[in-house]
């Protein structure tokens, strides 16, 4: 018998919201096991800097609420994987005590105990180096500087953990798991894998319902449900007028990805050059021919950020035609005036900051990459000032901000008087962090570098 494990999505991330009817209907379906995404790097790493979640806690709970009832419903696993965006240890804790104050207020059938497993993938930085130290980590593209000063440096490092780990706490037999870090496909592929699916159609099937409605012609329904079998999936949306093309399916292979046809991810990686979609009714597509290629040794991918400095930022508007015409030029003549009056008045040498200018409506999006142009009734002023401490970035937005607010294009011309959106003018962003591994850390046991731990509530 060709045994089909069917996995239900509910949105690319917690915190982003679904439609509950579409919910209900899938859960009707009755799947084998609920997954969903916690977070990942694409807001920057103030997440990973700061361990904190970029997501309202209020929301998580209101959904995390209505995804444990339908697991209740349904009596399977419900999987989260790099809780609180970042997957720290402290982001695994945070998603915990919201399980926890839900399942306080839930009445359970039989009152059975709620088990939940927590599996916690952030590294220990001393333990980091002695694995540089070894040659057991591996620089990825682009490759990023690494040095045992950069391993401490580091606030936070996060393991990216894949199916094998999530396998682990499967096998605990727990009602919940509450994973850190993980690859966005580890949550979905590891029961299809651990009940012996197609492993191709597995990882295939992980990548394009890992953000839910995503590859549907209704993305934001957040609903998807994915059907892995031995040869291939099928996969569709469950909300209303919703649909899944084949276009739309095999797009999703673009997304978050270098690679259209390859797909890395721990113990391997997923080859579609041969794949086939094929529509089945309206909204359901068809897909086979997806390979899994196993390779060694086993590795996982870390992330980590350090303090890299302080900001403070300025907005100002600029709306005479005069002035929105020749923006640029404005800009580049105040920079060189204002590095003059830093270096005189704070007495600060240019490699103490950094001063960036971004021209809304301009060019604030892709700076000099931008090759479109366009009139515009006004611009607006970015000020992005980094120093390495808040107290000189405070003090360097201070000396920007009457610039900002009358500065001539030139000297002959009356002074120009702009707008602040907002008073102060000035806003202290506080502590800026930045990526610094993009790395593979290689393990002769794919549960090393991670921690279970199982509790009944």
């Amino acid at each position: 018998m060709n045994k089909i494990i069917r996995v239900l999505v509910p949105s690319g991330v917690l915190g982003l919201g679904f439609d509950p009817k579409a919910l209900a209907d899938a859960v009707a379906l009755k799947p084998d096991v609920i997954c969903i995404d916690g977070g990942s790097t694409d807001s920057g790493p103030n997440s990973l800097g700061t361990s904190t979640s970029k997501y309202s806690r209020a929301v998580c709970l209101r959904e995390w609420r209505q995804l444990m009832r339908a697991r209740a419903q349904l009596d399977v696993p419900l999987i989260i994987g790099s809780a609180g965006t970042c997957g720290t240890d402290d982001m695994v804790d945070w998603m915990f005590d919201i399980t926890r104050e839900i399942a306080a207020g839930e009445e359970r059938q039989g009152n059975r105990p709620l088990k939940v497993a927590r599996l916690y993938t952030e590294q220990d930085n001393t333990i980091v180096a002695c694995a540089f130290a070894q040659q057991r980590i591996k620089p990825l593209e682009p490759q990023l500087p690494l040095d045992a000063d950069t391993i401490d440096s580091c606030e936070h490092i996060v393991a990216l953990a894949g199916a094998e780990q999530i396998q682990a706490a499967l096998a605990t037999g727990a009602d919940i798991i509450i994973a850190g870090r993980t690859t966005d496909t580890a949550v979905v592929s590891a029961l299809p894998l651990m009940r012996r699916c197609h492993a191709g159609a597995a990882w295939h099937a992980a990548k394009i319902a890992e953000c839910g409605a995503l590859c549907s012609t209704h993305p934001t329904s957040g609903v998807i449900i994915v059907d892995i079998d031995q040869s291939g999936f099928t996969i569709y949306p469950t909300a209303a007028g919703a649909r899944c093309t084949p276009q739309s399916v095999s797009a999703h292979m673009l997304y978050e990805n270098t690679d259209p046809f390859i797909l890395y991810e721990p113990g391997g990686h997923l080859d579609v050059r041969h794949t086939h979609y094929e529509a089945q009714g309206d909204a359901q597509v068809r897909v086979t021919g997806s390979q899994w290629v196993p390779t060694s040794p086993y590795t996982l991918k870390l992330e980590g950020a350090r303090l890299v400095g302080y900001q403070t930022i300025l907005l100002a508007l600029l709306r005479h035609p005069h002035y929105v015409t020749h923006a640029k030029a404005w800009v580049n003549r105040l920079t060189g005036f204002l590095k003059r009056e830093i270096s005189v008045s704070l007495e600060l040498p240019e490699d103490r900051y950094e001063i960036e200018f971004r021209l809304i409506g301009v060019d604030a999006t892709l700076g000099k990459l931008e090759t479109r142009s366009a009139e515009g009734v006004e611009t607006g002023v970015l000020v992005i000032v980094t120093a390495s401490s808040q107290a000189e970035a405070d003090e360097i937005g201070k000396l920007i901000n009457p610039f900002l607010l009358h500065y001539p294009l030139t000297d002959e011309e009356p002074l120009p008087t702009f707008a602040f959106p907002y008073s102060p003018a000035q806003t202290s962003r506080g502590p800026l962090f930045g990526f610094c591994l993009n790395h593979v850390l290689q393990l002769d046991d794919p549960m090393s570098a991670v921690r279970l731990e199982v509790t009944t509530l």
